[in-house]
């Protein structure tokens, strides 16, 4: 989709598109809402000042969009491309990130979020070690930072990608 087909687009499938790049319903809202973008760059600034303007429970809703760290199951192509460090993770690392997101899932309450693209199996599993220990806030406040990133990333795909 090009950005002029997007500006274009009825709400409704703006909308949709917009919720391929961030699970939440209330920034893809407001990012219809916030057509026409100038260009690719303002389309993301303006996606990031929305994100920055969301309660937690819209970050929530984004988190539980994506697919587990490792998890064979995905929710799009993006997750899959975003995740291939994982492709050549050991069974060692493999069973060490699964037990590791399910302890974080009960600490915080929402699944580990990184923004996954050009890290390694390893990498991931250190970063969640090294964000495990945190408090909740902190670290609500680091995965709503990660969400942002893996947001630009696809929005930048959405209009460079058919």
């Amino acid at each position: 989709m090009t950005l002029e087909a997007l500006n274009a687009a009825d709400p409704s499938r703006a909308e949709a598109e917009f919720r391929r790049c961030c699970g939440s319903a209330r920034w893809a809202a407001a990012m219809t809402g916030a057509r026409p973008f100038a260009d690719v760059d303002a389309m993301i600034a303006g996606g990031e000042r929305i994100w920055a303007s969301l309660a937690p429970a819209d970050r929530l809703e984004a988190f539980a969009a994506h697919p587990r760290i490792g998890e064979r199951r995905t929710v799009s192509t993006w997750s899959s491309e975003e995740q291939a460090g994982m492709r050549l993770a050991d069974q060692q690392t493999q069973e060490k990130l699964a037990a590791l997101n399910v302890d974080y899932q009960e600490r915080f309450g929402y699944i580990f979020i990184v923004c996954a693209t050009g890290k390694s199996s390893g990498d991931m599993l250190k970063l969640l070690e090294a964000r495990l220990p945190n408090d909740a806030p902190t670290e609500l406040a680091v995965a709503a930072e990660e969400q942002r990133k893996i947001t630009a990333l696809r929005l930048r795909k959405l209009v460079t990608h058919d």
